[in-house]
């Protein structure tokens, strides 16, 4: 699969992937914040709101290159896009366990966020990624 569609699902889905903790957060006037300050804690521990929200831009985008890159080689497609929507979808839950109960447990700012609105994030993640990986209206070549 070329790098450049793999990147285009990437960007792609990092954004959307915000998408349902955020909607979350202002509606049940939480911090919108808070999911993208506890990214950037994996890296910079200890440090000021400030430097971890700052820290979280391109934690997430590593993040979403390396799952997307993971998923161009699982995703079938030649199915429907409501299948590959699915397989992303399956994909993002467990890439949400990995996240969320592995690897977050042990970060104080990830487990103190609600469960629900970071595995929809995962969901939402894996679909979109999903469905760029294979556009059928994207270019052959990328």
């Amino acid at each position: 699969m070329p790098a450049k569609r793999i990147v285009r699902a990437a960007l792609v889905a990092s954004v959307v992937s915000g998408v349902p903790s955020t909607a979350h957060a202002l509606l049940t006037g939480r911090d919108p914040l808070a999911a993208t300050q506890a990214a950037g804690a994996m890296v910079a521990p200890g440090a000021s709101r400030a430097t971890q929200i700052a820290a979280a831009a391109p934690v997430h985008l590593a993040l979403s290159f390396g799952w997307t890159a993971a998923l161009a080689r699982v995703v079938p497609a030649h199915r429907s896009p409501a299948a590959r929507a699915a397989v992303g979808m399956l994909a993002g839950a467990a890439i949400a366990a990995l996240d969320l109960g592995v690897i977050g447990r042990r970060i104080e700012p990830i487990r103190a966020l609600a469960l629900a609105p970071q595995v929809a994030d995962h969901l939402a993640f894996g679909a979109a990624a999903a469905l760029v990986l294979h556009d059928r209206g994207s270019s052959a070549s990328g």
